[in-house]
């Protein structure tokens, strides 16, 4: 259920009154109440792309950081693939030290407010928190990720956060092909030990899928924005634009250009279609077009964008994970009347995050779980009338240990739709590996590193989604740390 700032900030100041300046014991840690995060109201969210999770307030902040229990062994590190020091980060929080909590996620994470918006917490960090395993469940954990979006946000907004000490010219050069989250924590790490970096983007804005895949309403541009420019401040150079591949191969950036080393982080942006029949009807649209146009080129405003979206009535997204909830809502916001997700599975099996299967539904976006279709069926026009739809039960689990969709044989049936986004997952664009015979790939074109994130070309790494296929923000950020850390050893001898 949405509750309101009205509501869950004075209840938040009262207890901090109750707490504030005494000794704790753990019991009565535990005792201290969980902190909700208010949001917009659904039946006005659904209408904007504001921003829809509103935020803690500082009393929130300190009352959710005061839940932590200071673990010694800090089992939510481990969880970190960036390994912020969250009980130093926290402990701060408590004391009311947000800028000192920011400066301390920021030592490595270049990107604590998108982290802490759109990372998949519940299965990282909080997984093993203590506190959750002690009150039966991780949605009782300490909320770390929305202590860090505060204390990120805090610093953003007051700017008091001093850009991060670097360390003298090194006379290295490092080429870094994407700008999303991996080669943005690879340039920053290596800027830091000196190194002269370039990030060369394809398309005409910095921030990779942050910018082109999560929507305003999710993400805010503007913070995008803010986290990129910190990088741009230590000195990083980055061009728009830039193909690596077409605009310069792969192999020039070392021979031609003199770069010393190269990181490819340039992502998974090849959509995934389902091969059935009509998918090339007018109306369906794979959800990295969807959300592409409609982020990256604002189709939302319909008066200035320069790219309006498909007008839609009855819209199907077809997929389980965020990016299905995504489309979804975005489909929703721009007017539809309708918006079903079809899911071969049960809502137990579906890999998007809790918190956005919630707020879809809130919204008012139907599931059709146990079903799928089996082709898009035309109108007159070559345009989508509808989806013929297969009705499924749930078998033994499949390799992933989820239970394998079984059709029902004779289930088949019409369902009206006028418009399609598939959302089944992206696959590698296949444009370097064939521009580059040197780079190894596997066969669904993901580049094969080893533990340091090198590939099989010297002096070049990878990291990201082009490794390991559709991933998320801060698994992302953990491969550039690792590509990074190698290549400074490397430009070290």
């Amino acid at each position: 259920m949405t509750l309101t700032r009205d509501v869950l900030y004075p209840a938040a100041a009262a207890e901090l009154a109750r707490i504030d300046g005494k000794p704790l014991s753990n019991k009565e840690r535990l005792a201290i109440p969980h902190q909700e995060m208010p949001c917009q109201a659904p039946e006005e969210r659904a209408c904007n792309m504001r921003e829809v999770a509103l935020g803690y307030s500082a009393e929130q902040a300190r009352v959710e950081a005061a839940r932590c229990l200071q673990c010694r062994n800090a089992p939510c590190v481990a969880g970190c693939p960036v390994l912020v020091d969250i009980p130093l980060f926290i402990g701060k929080m408590r004391d009311g030290d947000f800028a000192g909590a920011a400066a301390v996620i920021m030592k490595t994470n270049l990107l604590p407010a998108v982290c802490g918006r759109v990372c998949p917490q519940e299965k990282q960090c909080q997984l093993p928190c203590t506190v959750g395993k002690a009150l039966g469940g991780v949605e009782k954990a300490v909320q770390i990720g929305r202590l860090e979006r505060f204390a990120a946000d805090f610093a953003r907004e007051g700017r008091l956060v001093p850009p991060p000490a670097m360390k003298p010219p090194s006379g290295k050069r490092v080429a870094v092909v994407g700008s999303g989250p991996a080669g943005l924590t690879v340039a920053a790490d290596l800027r830091r030990e000196g190194h002269d970096v370039v990030v060369y983007e394809a398309f005409q804005k910095p921030g990779g899928v942050m910018v082109y895949g999560i929507p305003e309403f999710r993400l805010p541009k503007e913070i995008v924005r803010f986290e990129v420019s910190a990088l741009e401040k230590m000195g990083v150079r980055i061009e728009t634009n830039f193909l690596v591949g077409r605009t310069r191969r792969l192999k020039d950036l070392l021979d031609g250009d003199g770069f010393d080393a190269v990181f490819i982080g340039s992502g998974a942006g090849l959509p995934k279609f389902m091969d059935m029949p009509g998918e090339n009807l007018v109306g369906v649209f794979s959800a990295n077009e969807y959300l592409t146009r409609t982020n990256l080129m604002k189709a939302w405003d319909r008066e200035r964008a320069l790219t309006p979206i498909f007008p839609s009535r009855r819209v199907a997204v077809l997929g389980g994970g965020n990016v299905a909830m995504d489309s979804a809502r975005m489909a929703l916001r721009l007017g539809a009347g309708e918006v079903r997700v079809l899911y071969r599975r049960t809502r137990e099996e579906m890999p998007a995050r809790t918190e956005e299967i919630d707020h879809a539904m809130e919204e008012g976006i139907f599931f059709d779980f146990l079903s799928s279709p089996t082709r898009v069926l035309p109108d007159g026009d070559g345009k989508v009338r509808a989806l013929e739809v297969k009705n499924y039960r749930l078998g033994e689990p499949d390799a992933s240990g989820r239970r394998s969709p079984v059709g029902i044989e004779g289930s088949e049936h019409e369902a009206a739709f006028d418009t399609v986004i598939v959302a089944i997952g992206n696959e590698s664009n296949p444009l370097l590996a064939r521009t580059t015979e040197e780079l190894v790939v596997d066969r669904r074109g993901h580049i094969i590193v080893d533990e340091k994130q090198k590939t099989s070309m010297e002096r070049v790494y990878a990291g990201g989604d082009i490794v390991l296929g559709a991933a998320t923000v801060i698994l992302a950020m953990g491969e550039g740390r690792r590509a990074a850390a190698a290549i400074n050893e490397l430009l070290s001898k």
